[in-house]
């Protein structure tokens, strides 16, 4: 825009009506030159655009990550669904106030009656167990493992030893999954055995003991709990007791 000035005090009566427009002609073009950069004034910078505040959607409640649902496979007050393994030595099984007590004997066990009824792969299976007293294996989980059966072996070989048995002909106390813990007697120990198409996995409290690749391994049992078939707990020169047995597929 062209600015024009005119300063108080001029006097141009003395100057010809030409030369006045003259004059005037050159301040109005002087006026409107283009400014030079320095006496431009700061610039202003193009205010950036609004940003637009979105509420975030409530999140929703966790979920299940497998959507399914464990099933109870000991009522907490009878055997149904379960027979008394006929080991040779074995000691009397009871139920009472909510658990199967394994009384020792030279070993005492349960087995599933209902095999037709059971996932072989992707599955898991967990329970409670607890040493009352002796010092050897107070769990001795045997399950199956597409169509051979394993044995998740826990406080074996003396009281410490926790391990599959077998893999590749090796028990528990001589392959790769052997571990060593120590088992106080009258404690409950938390128990999950996971079996999918290429792995088994175990794990006491939470804490895993087990993740052993299966594909090309030989998967079998020690000949002395072969009368735990196809799902059995077992207890070897121990009093033992269990509890909250259950099942899921994943």
């Amino acid at each position: 825009m062209c600015k024009f000035k005119v300063f108080a005090g001029s006097n141009l009566d003395h100057v010809a009506p030409g030369a006045v427009r003259i004059v005037v002609l050159a301040m109005v073009l002087a006026g409107c030159s283009t400014p030079r950069a320095g006496d431009r004034g700061p610039a202003v910078p193009n205010p950036p655009p609004p940003v637009a505040i979105v509420s975030s959607p409530p999140r929703p409640a966790p979920s299940n990550a497998t959507g399914v649902v464990w099933r109870t496979l000991f009522d907490g007050k009878t055997l149904a669904g379960w027979g008394v393994t006929d080991f040779a030595g074995r000691g009397e099984v009871k139920v009472t106030d909510g658990k199967i007590l394994l009384e020792s004997g030279v070993m005492t066990g349960i087995h599933w009656t209902n095999a037709a009824n059971l996932p072989r792969v992707d599955y898991e299976i967990a329970l409670d167990a607890m040493r009352v007293e002796g010092s050897d294996f107070f769990c001795g989980l045997t399950f199956p493992v597409k169509a051979d059966p394993c044995s998740f072996i826990v406080g074996g070989w003396g009281g410490g030893v926790v391990g599959l048995s077998s893999l590749d002909g090796q028990d528990a106390a001589n392959n790769d999954t052997t571990k060593y813990m120590n088992f106080d007697n009258g404690r409950w120990f938390a128990i999950r055995v996971r079996v999918t198409t290429d792995r088994i996995q175990c794990w006491i409290d939470d804490e895993q003991l087990v993740d052993v690749e299966t594909k090309e391994r030989r998967i079998s049992i020690r000949p002395e709990v072969e009368a735990s078939l196809p799902l059995g707990v077992a207890a070897w020169s121990t009093a033992a007791a269990v509890k909250n047995i259950r099942i899921r597929k994943l």
